[in-house]
């Protein structure tokens, strides 16, 4: 790729596309933001008319605002600690205005396809009709917004929807005085679990769990817990997660004390679940916890434990697929969402392509975000460069080890970052080794 005066296209305007044309714009680049929608904020803009959108009316984010805030654009004071979803879209909108990043964005015109020319670079149709080239293609379509829905034996003849499509207890259903079962036990399950059990619905909500979930609380003495827990990349990880569990247990965070089935796993081999009220809702008996379902029969929905019941909805709150609409499905896919990326941005062996924001990062993602973003921008101008192939691939492996080798084999974890390790790797290790490598390359740089 020549980094002398690269022309990049981003794909999307959510948290990643955003931070990506921020730190971009800073470096110089030229680039184009291509957006199906007519607004930024993806996820977290609220009835996104792309349906890329998986907030719920009642929705806050479940870090806190310390956390959350980008490093050089921090959340208004005024904020609470765990701001709702218009607040979240309210501080991107803030964020876009400061750094001029609206002039950049095509709304309403998003890509159809991408195809990756012989010689390098890409030849994109957009929306439009009109095909175009670029230097670099990032990939910053996010992962939120493409649902997947468990394949249990049997068939449901009540109404079903995901989580995905669920707004309140009126729409897309109406949810009043209903048979209601939640399948999963995420964040997303228990807002929704905890919102549709009010004594006021007149509903009977059940939750099924797989695998169940350690349940921490958002505030710890006082103050979101979120600042209370800080990875330190000097100290192995094994035995900073071995700490947090000895003093778990007095935290309330084990699922059996509320009635849900045992976590198959230890703390932190799967995401916790953050809620103050579901522990509430169960021991109200306003939730009857259930394990794993075992097949559906119309109405009825039998479960591993040998119960059933009968049920008017079901609620998958099940997670989403990695997917690139965009590609040609021989090109790159991610099956069971693994996608081999070094530094989790890189595809080995093809230099102009880069992803933004593709990663479960723990505790926060904004800062995780920027943190890709600025290493991006000195790799469109030359000042970073890749190591080679094989050395990408051995680091890839080890990286997976590393952050998500602990984890449970299920999708949602494929992409597990520790935000606190992933940052203190770039900014110490790898910005300063690709800049070593960059100064050696024979290349042409700005």
């Amino acid at each position: 790729m020549d980094h002398a005066d690269p022309h990049v296209a981003v794909i999307g305007a959510g948290i990643s596309g955003l931070t990506a044309g921020k730190m971009l714009k800073d470096y110089g680049v030229r680039y184009t933001t291509f957006e199906t929608s007519d607004r930024i904020g993806g996820n977290w803009a609220f009835g996104n008319p792309n349906g890329h959108s998986s907030a719920y009316r009642s929705l806050h984010i479940d870090t806190s605002k310390h956390r959350l805030s980008f490093k050089d654009f921090p959340m208004p004071e005024h904020f609470p600690s765990f701001p709702h979803h218009s607040e979240v879209k309210a501080y991107l909108d803030a964020y876009a205005d400061a750094f001029g990043l609206l002039e950049n964005i095509e709304f309403g015109n998003g890509v159809v396809h991408a195809a990756r020319e012989e010689r390098g670079g890409w030849l994109i149709r957009d929306e439009a009709g009109a095909e175009r080239r670029f230097d670099l293609l990032v990939v910053a379509n996010g992962h939120h917004w493409d649902p997947r829905l468990p394949d249990f034996p049997g068939s449901f003849d009540g109404e079903s929807i995901h989580s995905h499509h669920y707004i309140d207890p009126s729409t897309p259903l109406e949810l009043t005085g209903k048979r209601i079962l939640v399948v999963g036990i995420g964040n997303s399950a228990a807002d929704i679990t905890v919102e549709l059990s009010s004594k006021a619905l007149r509903n009977h909500v059940t939750l099924s769990t797989r695998s169940s979930a350690w349940i921490v609380p958002k505030y710890i003495a006082g103050r979101p817990g979120d600042m209370f827990w800080r990875t330190s990349p000097y100290l192995p990880l094994s035995w900073q997660r071995k700490a947090v569990q000895l003093v778990a247990p007095m935290l309330g965070t084990d699922p059996t004390m509320y009635g849900l089935p045992a976590a198959n796993h230890k703390l932190f081999e799967a995401h916790p679940t953050q809620s103050v009220e579901l522990p509430l809702r169960l021991g109200s008996g306003d939730v009857v916890p259930k394990p794993n379902v075992a097949r559906l029969d119309g109405r009825t929905v039998h479960f591993e434990d040998g119960a059933c019941d009968a049920f008017d909805v079901i609620i998958y709150a099940t997670g989403y697929n990695i997917t690139f609409p965009f590609f040609d499905p021989e090109f790159i896919d991610a099956p069971d969402n693994h996608i081999r990326l070094y530094k989790r941005m890189f595809r080995p062996g093809i230099d102009d392509l880069a992803f933004i924001g593709f990663a479960q990062s723990v505790p926060t993602l904004f800062p995780f975000v920027e943190c890709q973003s600025r290493l991006l921008a000195a790799y469109a101008v030359g000042r970073y460069a890749l190591p080679p192939v094989d050395e990408m691939e051995r680091v890839i492996d080890a990286d997976q080890q590393l952050h998500a080798g602990h984890c449970t084999d299920r999708p949602r974890h494929t992409q597990q970052v520790d935000y606190f390790v992933y940052e203190h790797d770039l900014r110490r290790r790898e910005l300063p080794a690709g800049t070593k490598r960059a100064r050696r390359a024979p290349q042409v740089v700005r």
